[in-house]
């Protein structure tokens, strides 16, 4: 695929997150081949001169739902990045087109049932036509992915093992999410509505690992009050497709982190004794998918809140010993905007540069771990520390 005319094609660049992530290409990354693609040329050419982007950056046209299009479209690129979703509704087509045409594919997916459908329908094909497809490429969920396998490896190198238990504890964040992510969890709430089998990928941990089913997990449904953190913890919204995702990393990879493996995330809640539960309680009762009102796809943050926005996450290992050990992983923009955009075009860089493997639908963590996150410390503002 090297001889292919584009290194990069950004797919849905007029979109919020899309636009953010055309930007950071022409402003980091000036040596990459790349084009802008989306719906609409006057709405291209817009952006183009917005972000500042080079006045012969290539514009490409392309809609979801014309998969010719789509597959001339995806056969002149080593690898597409596309925001545009939600994906169970607008992105199989893309994700075919790329699986028949043998090209990488980056996404911002947290949509559960799309993935799992996605995976028995197009793996195997993609493995036929080595096309590497890697869903959930920006803060759900490679900060996860990565702090799992940053901590496992400490764990293997002090302990010679394993630990059989993580803990993912978000112990600061500032930033909203996108309104594309909250378009997405719509769409999942309303298709779990109508089909059971939506309902049960959603609920089950071992959803995108077919033929494996591991142990009983933990909830974290509820407050609870949490030792290795020294606090009261409440459920987080976004465990649910996280939580997804390390489970398949370590069924790609052959279980590193063993079969018996279990995990969790939950966000700390400030303040201790008492005030840490109500708060904890009433983190709890906060479901911003239960609103109308969330931000519509298209929308964002401006610039200074972006860049005012960080996060700050614990990854906890237990031993069968007692004995515990934490990673963290820090971002420095906001988590649904400034650090995702980042984070998907890395990835989409370290696909086509850094990384070899067969085809198939991946995780982050599986395929390209340990030059990820080379990649996202020296370019993405993302740190991994042990702490």
């Amino acid at each position: 695929m090297a001889d292919r005319e584009f290194d990069i094609i950004v797919y849905g660049a007029t979109g919020f997150t899309g636009r953010l992530v055309a930007e950071y290409l022409a402003a980091r990354h000036a040596d990459v081949k790349w084009a802008m693609a989306g719906r609409s040329l006057t709405k291209l050419e817009q952006v183009r001169g917005e972000i500042g982007a080079p006045a012969d950056t290539p514009l490409l046209t392309a809609n979801a739902d014309d998969p010719a299009a789509l597959k001339a479209m995806t056969a002149r690129a080593q690898v597409v990045i596309t925001t545009v979703g939600p994906y169970q509704l607008y992105g199989e087509p893309l994700l075919a087109a790329c699986v028949e045409t043998g090209t990488g594919y980056v996404d911002l997916c947290g949509e559960p049932n799309f993935m799992h459908e996605m995976i028995g329908k197009y793996h195997d094909a993609a493995k036929v036509s080595g096309a590497r497809i890697v869903f959930s490429c920006g803060f759900d969920s490679i900060p996860f992915d990565l702090g799992v396998w940053t901590v496992e490896q400490e764990a293997i190198r002090r302990f010679g093992k394993p630990a059989p238990r993580v803990k993912g504890r978000v112990r600061a964040m500032k930033g909203t999410f996108s309104g594309g992510t909250f378009a997405s969890g719509k769409a999942t709430a309303a298709a779990a509505m109508k089909d059971p089998a939506v309902f049960k990928a959603l609920i089950d941990p071992f959803a995108l690992t077919p033929g494996f089913e591991g142990p009983t997990q933990p909830k974290g449904v509820l407050p609870e009050y949490d030792e290795a953190v020294g606090g009261w913890v409440a459920p987080f919204m976004m465990a649910v497709i996280n939580t997804k995702n390390v489970h398949r990393t370590n069924f790609l990879a052959g279980h590193p982190y063993g079969a018996d493996f279990q995990y969790d995330e939950m966000m700390v809640a400030p303040g201790l004794g008492d005030i840490g539960k109500a708060a904890a309680e009433a983190i709890a009762r906060m479901n911003p998918m239960n609103s109308d009102k969330g931000p519509a796809p298209g929308e964002g943050p401006g610039k200074e809140e972006r860049e005012t926005g960080y996060y700050d996450i614990a990854f906890v290992a237990e031993m069968p010993s007692g004995e515990r050990l934490t990673a963290t992983v820090k971002g420095d923009r906001d988590p649904g905007y400034g650090s995702t955009s980042k984070m998907i075009a890395e990835s989409a860089l370290c696909l086509i540069r850094d990384v070899q493997g067969e085809g198939g639908i991946w995780t982050a963590g599986a395929l390209m771990a340990e030059p990820l996150k080379k990649r996202l410390e020296a370019n993405a503002g993302l740190s991994f520390t042990i702490d």
